[in-house]
């Protein structure tokens, strides 16, 4: 991977057709999922998805974002309590453990909530012995992908592959170390935030991650009647 190259986007779902165009090798690969990180990684994902067509699911993390400064990750958490600190900036913060304790139940309620409304009662998909494809809108510190990273470890995935638009060169060194392949496109070295480098950075509610999620299922459901 080179780095050192920026790169601007119109909105999430270019950003994700032109992800796929990098993704090429895992079209239509029967054994391939994409994972997408609500709610900005599920527009990117959809595209990704669509254009390999390959199914598309979830995997809700949350940022442990600092109190009082909610945009700074000092960490990251997912379903089950697996969590990830970022012990330097929670010590040089003086932030105290009470005070990451909450921010982790917090998280914690947040991700049951949208793992009820996203899925509806359907089940996690089988990651077992699948080449999974981890999809977000982009990353800053890695915190968030961390934690996603370490979920999909425990599923015995075949190849496990973080894409994103964007992202700092350290953050893809540090993701490099943990899985199969980093795919960014855009690797400014002086990165400042994740909605600088997109046109369009509005957020995504609940409603259009439901509503992509129906789509994607659709087009798998009308695929295998074609087939048929």
């Amino acid at each position: 991977m080179s780095f050192d190259k920026e790169i601007h986007f119109k909105d999430r779902a270019q950003a994700g057709e032109m992800l796929a165009k990098a993704l090429v090798q895992y079209a239509g690969r029967k054994d391939a999922i994409v994972l997408a990180l609500p709610r900005g990684g599920v527009p990117v994902g959809h595209a990704v998805a669509n254009a390999l067509q390959i199914p598309l699911d979830v995997l809700i993390v949350r940022k442990l974002g600092m109190p009082g400064q909610e945009e700074y990750a000092i960490g990251a958490v997912a379903g089950g309590r697996k969590c990830f600190l970022q012990a330097e900036a929670i010590q040089a913060f003086g932030i105290v453990p009470e005070v990451v304790e909450d921010v982790v139940k917090r998280e914690l309620l947040e991700i049951e909530r949208r793992e009820q409304i996203y899925r509806s009662g359907r089940p996690k998909p089988q990651l077992r012995e699948r080449i999974v494809i981890l999809v977000d809108d982009g990353i800053a510190t890695g915190s968030t992908m961390q934690v996603a990273v370490q979920v999909v470890r425990q599923e015995l995935p075949a190849q496990l592959i973080v894409a994103t638009p964007v992202a700092p060169p350290e953050s893809c060194e540090k993701l490099a170390n943990q899985v199969d392949s980093v795919v960014c496109l855009s690797t400014p070295a002086h990165f400042r935030s994740v909605g600088q480098y997109f046109d369009d950075f509005r957020q995504t509610t609940d409603g259009e991650v439901i509503q992509l999620l129906a789509e994607a299922r659709g087009r798998l459901k009308n695929a295998g009647s074609i087939l048929r």
